[in-house]
């Protein structure tokens, strides 16, 4: 005897035709990648300084998959310790200044170093300025007020900055800098014009991009949601005031009143994601309406009324429900519209700014090099904003189509 299948619910259906839609999975594919590298891009970048804003003057503008020689020489100064979760938030200041150099060599004491300058037009390097540095001062962080001393028996004498006096020999000092202090860095996206790490910059820029997208999807929704139901529900004064509003406001041009809202109420991070979320409400609530409108003559809701249940149960419990589909779809294309307005107030100035970085911004710094021979500056995070619009479109598209009950499983 055959057993029998159970038939797959609504919602089963529905998911099992989202994940047969290739392009819809790409873009969840996307997204699920970006959403590991929003929340983890501290510990994933090669620069996990705050901001990623680690300047190296000596490399600016190089190329993509660059590689140089670089000392790691101490800070004089002791740096906060930073727990995993102020790590994974805000990252931590390098307890070093890296230097690029050709090439160096030990002199009793001290490190002899040649600075890197860059390369000429044959792609030979630059022969660059000298500096000598001392052994001591390259491994520990000394005392602003310490001398440091060379004493007969090939050690050195030293205070460091929390004014322990300390003694080391040459040798250990040549083992400890050899060791950890002269590393090879590669910058596989390049750098920018500071000398900063595009990948780094482009990994910890997408936390930008996603949480403005989802606060404005929230902000949105919220009041879009409220505002649809209840015109679309109570109808006659009530729609049309709700109407007018909804009228009014469609009728400014969106960046027009993101500008006006940024003017008004300043620059702070707190109120891109506000004027962000403010625009992007209408096209819900004109959904919402048009959708509550139908569902409200069907014989449920009119049973539910006769039931004597309130208001605010049907709309929640009966009637909100049953348009989560096309909420869905227009709640995925608000996140790509609120990733590409966010892109163009930092790309005018008026976003998210410096050192905090954003795509936006990104482009704003880099796009003078477009036609300045380095086009990768601003095609890099230009490509990375193509493409977190292009995967939430066809997340949308996606949810379209699986929620079409016509589609065939």
């Amino acid at each position: 005897m055959t057993k029998q299948l159970e038939p797959l619910s609504p919602n089963q259906k529905a998911i099992k035709r989202l994940f047969k839609n290739k392009p819809a999975v790409f873009g969840l594919l996307v997204i699920a990648i970006t959403i590991v590298f929003a929340i983890f891009g501290y510990y994933l970048a090669p620069d996990s300084t705050p901001n990623a804003n680690d300047q190296i003057p000596e490399i600016a503008l190089a190329d993509p998959g660059f590689e140089i020689q670089m000392l790691k020489v101490r800070k004089n100064r002791n740096e906060k310790k930073t727990s995993f979760v102020g790590h994974l938030l805000k990252g931590t200041p390098s307890e070093y200044k890296l230097i690029p150099i050709n090439q160096y060599s030990f002199e009793k004491d001290s490190l002899s170093i040649e600075i890197y300058r860059g390369v000429d037009k044959g792609g030979e390097k630059i022969e660059g300025s000298y500096s000598k540095i001392n052994l001591a001062d390259i491994v520990f962080p000394l005392s602003l007020n310490s001398e440091i001393q060379e004493s007969n028996d090939n050690n050195i004498s030293f205070t460091d900055i929390n004014g322990v006096s300390k003694k080391q020999t040459f040798e250990n000092l040549k083992g400890q800098i050899l060791k950890e202090n002269i590393i090879q860095k590669k910058f596989h996206l390049g750098t920018d014009k500071y000398g900063r790490d595009m990948l780094s910059r482009l990994i910890i820029g997408v936390r930008i991009s996603l949480i403005v997208g989802l606060i404005a999807v929230i902000i949105s929704l919220t009041i879009g949601i409220f505002l649809g139901s209840i015109a679309g529900y109570f109808g006659g004064k009530v729609d049309d005031f709700i109407m007018l509003i909804i009228n009014t406001v469609w009728s400014i041009p969106t960046l027009l009143l993101v500008f006006a809202i940024v003017l008004a109420l300043g620059r702070g991070v707190g109120v891109i994601f506000l004027a962000v979320g403010l625009t992007m409400w209408v096209e819900v609530a004109r959904i919402v309406r048009g959708q509550v409108l139908a569902l409200k003559e069907i014989q449920f809701v009119e049973a539910a009324q006769t039931l004597g249940f309130n208001t605010w149960r049907i709309i929640s419990k009966h009637v909100l429900p049953n348009i989560l589909g096309p909420v869905m779809v227009i709640a995925a294309a608000n996140f790509a519209t609120a990733i590409l307005i966010e892109a163009g107030l930092s790309y005018l100035g008026f976003g998210i700014q410096p050192p905090t970085p954003s795509w936006g911004n990104m482009l704003n710094e880099n796009y003078g090099m477009a036609i300045g021979g380095k086009p990768l500056l601003a095609l890099i995070p230009a490509i990375a904003i193509m493409l977190m619009v292009l995967a939430f479109n066809l997340i949308g598209n996606g949810f379209r189509d699986a929620l079409d009950v016509k589609t065939k499983v």
